[in-house]
């Protein structure tokens, strides 16, 4: 064979094999302007639950490791981050990503929650499903109980680690909805937001170091957290949520091969259409409030917090309206809620409002009920019941 022959068989040959070791990335399909790899992704504005974006949010999908934010939620309602956990036979060795947990070793939850959510141990998943409920199946339980309590309608777990189940399932917004519930507790938020940290490692010198998978820690300003998943069967699964100028937003992709860069396009799309707006500083209010029987003719109200809501960079006019009594009767308590300030939003325009917000008026300060002197005729009148 010439060597002409030779290099038109291996072009052709090359030609071929190409396409099998560089296949083209999956396209992204665009939302609302927002091109994105994902098969489901939502966005939503965290304080108020609103959904910003919406892509398949509704099309219930494994989530991997995700999975791990129920887990640390209901972990942490039901038991303090103290407790003491001793690892069972049946956490050492779980498939997938794991800490290398040793049969017997004590550690707290709150160290056990750290390896779970920075580290995706399943082991230590395993070993908080045990140490809490007795077995996985138990903490299942619930983990579907607090599906349930949440309203969510297309979720269900049969583990609490993620690996593959035809049972375990949720859907994009759902998994939001669970993520917006976890960061209100302040050690779930602390521990998705922490890049590195160690715990101890039972029978060696030394400790265990933790570090996040979530790298849009350290790509993308004000992110805060939150998980990352993955098996054949889900394909990438993030959940992430950040937080710019008091606006605070959580994305959610499941079986998104570019999830990074998704994330990173939801969230700057999320802030240009969300702000947070202050309604009202620290006793800005000081209003008067009439008496009757008190040692004073009135007790002065203010607003002891500020109050500050987030809401769409288009929102129409602000309206605000006090609502007081015209008096109150003596004894009167420091701090006792005696009105409020309410806030409304005429938000498409067309002069219906809704409110947006409320703010309590307190008493500044007590007042006593004036003792009044009864003379003997009063007493005697009282006494005989006229």
């Amino acid at each position: 064979m010439s060597a002409w022959k030779r290099f038109l068989i291996a072009c052709l040959t090359v030609g071929l094999l190409l396409p099998c070791f560089f296949q083209a990335p999956a396209s992204a399909v665009e939302t609302e302007g927002v091109a994105l790899s994902a098969q489901s992704a939502v966005l939503i504005e965290a304080e108020s639950g609103d959904v910003i974006l919406n892509q398949s949010a509704h099309l219930p999908l494994p989530m991997a490791s995700t999975t791990k934010i129920m887990t640390a939620l209901v972990a942490l309602e039901l038991a303090s981050p103290e407790t003491k956990i001793t690892v069972d036979a049946s956490a050492v060795g779980v498939e997938g990503s794991s800490i290398y947990l040793i049969e017997n070793e004590q550690l707290t939850l709150e160290q056990l929650l750290y390896a779970l959510l920075l580290e995706s141990a399943n082991d230590a998943a395993v070993a908080i499903a045990i140490g809490l409920c007795g077995s996985v199946e138990s903490f299942a339980d619930e983990m579907n109980r607090k599906a349930t309590e949440l309203g969510l309608k297309q979720t269900h777990f049969t583990n609490p680690h993620g690996l593959d189940h035809e049972e375990h399932f949720t859907t994009a917004y759902e998994l939001a909805m669970i993520t917006r519930a976890a960061l209100q507790n302040q050690l779930f938020e602390q521990i998705v937001s922490t890049r590195k940290t160690t715990i101890p490692h039972a029978g060696i010198a030394g400790n265990r170091l933790l570090v996040n998978h979530n790298k849009l820690l350290r790509m993308y300003d004000g992110c805060i957290g939150v998980k990352t998943g993955f098996t054949k069967r889900s394909g990438r699964c993030l959940v992430s949520a950040a937080e710019r100028d008091g606006v605070t937003l959580i994305a959610v992709t499941l079986n998104a091969p570019d999830d990074w860069n998704d994330h990173s396009s939801l969230f700057d799309y999320g802030f240009t259409r969300y702000e947070s707006v202050v309604l009202c500083e620290q006793e800005e209010f000081l209003f008067p409030l009439s008496l009757v029987s008190g040692t004073d003719q009135y007790v002065m109200l203010c607003n002891d917090t500020a109050l500050r809501v987030t809401l769409p960079a288009d929102h129409g006019k602000i309206f605000k309206t006090v609502e007081l009594a015209r008096f109150e009767y003596a004894p009167i308590a420091k701090g006792e809620v005696l009105g409020c300030v309410v806030y409304r939003c005429d938000s498409d325009g067309d002069g219906d409002t809704e409110i947006i917000g409320k703010i309590n008026l307190t008493a500044c300060y007590s007042v006593e009920k004036q003792q009044v002197k009864r003379s003997f005729w009063q007493w005697l009148l009282d006494l005989l019941g006229f």
